[in-house]
């Protein structure tokens, strides 16, 4: 039996243990994924581009007709107890710790019914979790991936707790060994399962439009500034499958991944086969970021 770990959260109002968290079998998040989430990276105690996410939730629950329960400076107060609380449980310095948290708001509990009913609260739930960073090996050698087409639905720009077309892509590459699975949508690239892709090309890194066929990630704006201040030619566009095969380098992101570079698409090198010098660049910068987070405390 897989038992959970006595790792802090937050339920309605509530600070307890996960093994102790309980919600309604009638939640409508456990019905029907009716609900949205956020994973915001914690780095030496510190939020990283916590405005952001918030900016990214309430654009998904609008979405979803949600009114956010709380405030920026609630979900803050929240995730900085979690933290402290966690780093009391295990004795490490808050300044220590690189975390995540997860925040899942739901449209709460009703008897089923596909309408969306408006006369019910949300369900909040906050935890805090371990952040699995890639390894040094997996930067130095870079990863491989599979591609396959993206079978899943239109309103890939919800961060939506239903994630079964995700869960189905990222199996496509764990059983083939790989660490993520790049989709293509009419023949044009949109995103890993769990990340956005780069493509690197002459020196220019490009990325998908920020439309409904793509989750944002938070790190779009920031690889977009990355560029800049390193002088890097950056554009959002159509890309093609042909343009992603044929690219000098090929990059993922995420909370976990941060940058991390490609080096083995579909079993063959993708350009020298090597992480190449734009993703260094890419990945300076990002350290750089975090340092600074470490050091600018969450309002």
């Amino acid at each position: 039996m897989n038992t959970l770990p006595p790792l802090p959260c937050y339920l309605n109002g509530e600070f307890t243990e996960l093994p102790n968290a309980k919600i309604s079998v009638m939640d409508r998040g456990f019905i029907f994924g009716d609900g949205v989430y956020e994973v915001v990276p914690v780095y030496g105690g510190q939020l990283f581009r916590f405005a952001q996410h918030m900016a990214r939730l309430d654009r998904s629950l609008a979405e979803l007709r949600i009114a956010n329960p709380l405030t920026p400076a609630q979900w803050a107060e929240i995730a900085h107890k979690l933290i402290a609380t966690h780093a009391n449980s295990t004795g490490a310095s808050v300044q220590n710790i690189d975390q995540l948290i997860y925040i899942q708001i739901t449209r709460g509990v009703a008897m089923r019914d596909h309408v969306m009913p408006t006369d019910i609260t949300p369900t909040v739930f906050v935890m805090i979790n371990a952040m699995k960073l890639p390894s040094d090996a997996m930067r130095s050698q870079g990863v491989a991936c599979v591609t396959a087409d993206d079978f899943r639905w239109e309103k890939a720009h919800i961060k939506s707790t239903s994630l079964l077309g995700s869960v189905l892509a990222r199996q496509i590459s764990f059983d083939a060994d790989a660490t993520e699975t790049i989709m293509f949508r009419d023949g044009f690239l949109s995103e890993a399962a769990a990340s956005n892709v780069w493509v690197v090309k002459d020196g220019k890194v490009l990325g998908t439009p920020k439309d409904n066929l793509v989750l944002e990630g938070i790190r779009y704006r920031l690889i977009e500034d990355i560029c800049r201040a390193r002088g890097i030619p950056f554009e959002l566009r159509r890309v093609s499958r042909e343009e992603v095969r044929n690219a000098d380098e090929l990059l993922l992101s995420s909370a976990t991944k941060e940058v991390l570079p490609v080096t083995t698409l579909d079993g063959k090198p993708v350009g020298q086969g090597k992480p190449g010098p734009v993703y260094a660049q890419l990945y300076a910068g990002y350290s750089e970021a975090k340092a600074q987070s470490r050091q600018t405390p969450t309002a």
